[in-house]
């Protein structure tokens, strides 16, 4: 029998808290109890002691190597963090930040931040979790702590872009509340508009804090007070104060070692949204001059089809020689192919013209979404 999610009986209505918007140990090899040996992460000793200025050390530790994850969907640019745990450019956060999105970036925390590309290589939406991979080394990293060895009322420290204000990321600090929460959270991939309210996602063995979490906060550390990361805060209360949640950093580790050391293959992108010309929906909105073929409904700005000048409102008509009869096949026509392989694309405009254009295929950044 599910646990109330609060012990007061009122039930809080939770907030994915992304939707807005480290030590720097020299690598080593860790072995942890709950997963397969981690090359080149960080050890997991403590590296800090305690004192009355204990937070202001672990945020000086861990700052580093926390990191804004900015990506652009179809509904518009979204916030939320992410930390660095491995030198070579391994990010998590969690996996409702990265859902859906057509382009995800990366920017360091420093004064100057840094801005990389980055793609998700593995992860697991039932833990919202996801694992992202940039090009760069030698970077600062944060420690991964036992999240099994938290004890009610320890003292925690949540880092985070709340709110995407500028200026940084946030800090707040707290305890552990409770160790074992059961959460519902509404399936962000399955809008309340197309699913309703009760399309949710449940998240098991999560840790309940008073360290404030905000929207933006999502995919950022939870730190116990040696600087090791005890969490990944994932959820908002937004009809109670000073209620949070983050996933156990020890029920997630296989997964972060897995995709860490056997990353998914990069996927091929063109950057479009398309639908089918026959759909009587998508006649009325475009009016394709053809009834058969993809056409194009949105176009993700400065990735492949916008480069080759591919427009909404074109119809695709041909991929890579082969008729295109609808949205779906379009869509497998594009992921037989590899990232940077270059294919002719047929199509016809809305005025009724044809054209044929060459596309450089990218990316794609979210290729399990």
């Amino acid at each position: 029998m599910r646990r109330a999610l609060l012990a007061l009986g009122a039930v809080a209505a939770l907030t994915l808290s992304a939707c807005t918007t480290g030590s720097t140990n020299t690598p080593t090899t860790q072995t942890q109890t709950n997963g397969s040996p981690a090359a080149n992460f960080p050890s997991s000793q403590p590296v800090l002691s305690s004192g009355k200025d204990a937070v202001v050390n672990v945020v000086k530790s861990v700052l580093p190597a926390v990191v804004n994850v900015v990506v652009d969907t179809a509904a518009g640019q979204g916030e939320g963090t992410g930390f660095i745990v491995r030198s070579d450019g391994i990010i998590v956060t969690n996996y409702h930040v990265v859902e859906n999105a057509s382009k995800v970036a990366v920017l360091t925390s420093a004064d100057d931040p840094v801005q990389y590309d980055a793609r998700v290589i593995g992860g697991d939406v039932g833990a919202d979790l996801a694992v992202l991979d940039i090009d760069a080394n030698d970077l600062p990293t944060v420690t991964l702590g036992d999240s099994d060895a938290l004890q009610l009322g320890q003292r925690v420290v949540a880092v985070g872009y709340a709110l995407g204000l500028e200026g940084g990321p946030s800090v707040t600090a707290g305890i552990v509340s409770s160790l074992t929460r059961q959460i519902d959270v509404q399936d962000t991939g399955c809008p309340v508009s197309e699913c309703g309210a009760n399309q949710t996602r449940v998240y098991d063995h999560v840790i309940q804090t008073d360290a404030a979490i905000n929207p933006g906060n999502s995919g950022g550390p939870l730190l116990n007070m040696d600087g090791q990361v005890v969490g990944i805060n994932s959820a908002g209360a937004n009809q109670a104060e000073n209620i949070g949640f983050a996933i156990q950093i020890d029920s997630v580790k296989p997964t972060i070692f897995q995709a860490a050391e056997h990353p998914s293959q990069p996927v091929a992108f063109m950057g479009i949204s398309s639908g089918p010309a026959s759909d009587p929906q998508v006649q009325f909105e475009f009016a394709p001059p053809v009834d058969r073929g993809a056409v194009i409904v949105d176009v993700v700005g400065g990735g492949p089809a916008d480069d080759a000048g591919i427009v909404v409102g074109d119809t695709i008509v041909r991929f890579d020689g082969r008729a295109v009869t609808d949205s779906e096949q379009l869509g497998g026509l594009i992921r037989s192919h590899r990232p940077g392989d270059e294919v002719s694309v047929g199509i016809v405009h809305a005025d009724g013209s044809q054209d044929e254009v060459t596309v450089t295929l990218g990316v794609n950044p979210v290729p399990t979404a």
